[in-house]
């Protein structure tokens, strides 16, 4: 170096910072859950059940697709021992209507007939107020939602997450929300039918939902991607 200074990649983060020379990161993230409301939040009760088969336990989540107009918001429903997409809706706002046409859509795939399904969430407004509580218990759901701000809490809802955004293309910006509709469509179907899971015995969610008990029910607590 010019004035023969030996410093290391550490030590110049370092200096850089504290002389306020450090370019700022940009947010990477957009806020979908707001849990700070005086609805009654329901109690985590997939915490230590042990899930058996199909329709057994439905989890549940909101993601944002970025399109050029701006943020659209898209709801999931996955079946908790199959991860099988069971329902989803996609739309401009994260109003308690987004979920509930979610959970409609679920509750027109089902294959099996179960007097109660838990549905397990996070502790946001949505899943809470009586909009979508009322629809989600008259339809024979019993509530969970998670207790702490951790994504393990919600694991299979999060991958799932993951794998429609990385896979599928959604983590781009899409021109529109009509075309974001479009693409979760045909992403949904791609990987209920045809997407292979090591979590499944390298089988389809679809293939293994038909089977309703035929594999031991593995977790991605401990193997988030």
């Amino acid at each position: 170096m010019e004035n023969n200074i030996k410093i290391g990649r550490d030590a110049l983060f370092n200096l850089l910072r504290s002389n306020g020379m450090l370019v700022k990161r940009n947010k990477r993230y957009h806020i979908t859950t707001d849990s700070n409301h005086g609805f009654y939040k329901s109690p985590n009760l997939i915490k230590d059940l042990e899930i058996t088969h199909s329709e057994q336990v439905f989890v549940s989540d909101i993601t944002y697709i970025k399109t050029d107009a701006g943020h659209a918001y898209l709801a999931l429903v996955t079946d908790a021992y199959s991860k099988k997409l069971m329902g989803w809706a996609l739309d401009d706002n994260m109003r308690a209507s987004l979920v509930v046409e979610a959970l409609n859509m679920a509750i027109e795939n089902l294959s099996f007939k179960h007097d109660q399904i838990i549905h397990h969430s996070d502790r946001g407004v949505q899943y809470c107020c009586p909009e979508f509580t009322d629809f989600a218990t008259k339809n024979g759901f019993v509530l969970s939602t998670t207790q702490q701000y951790d994504p393990y809490e919600n694991a299979i809802a999060e991958r799932i997450n993951a794998t429609l955004k990385y896979e599928f293309g959604l983590k781009q910006t899409i021109k529109s929300v009509a075309m974001a509709q479009m693409i979760i469509k045909e992403a949904s179907k791609i990987y209920n039918e045809k997407r292979i899971h090591w979590s499944l015995g390298l089988i389809t969610p679809e293939d293994i939902h038909a089977k309703y008990d035929s594999i031991k029910y593995k977790s991605y607590k401990r193997e988030m991607a």
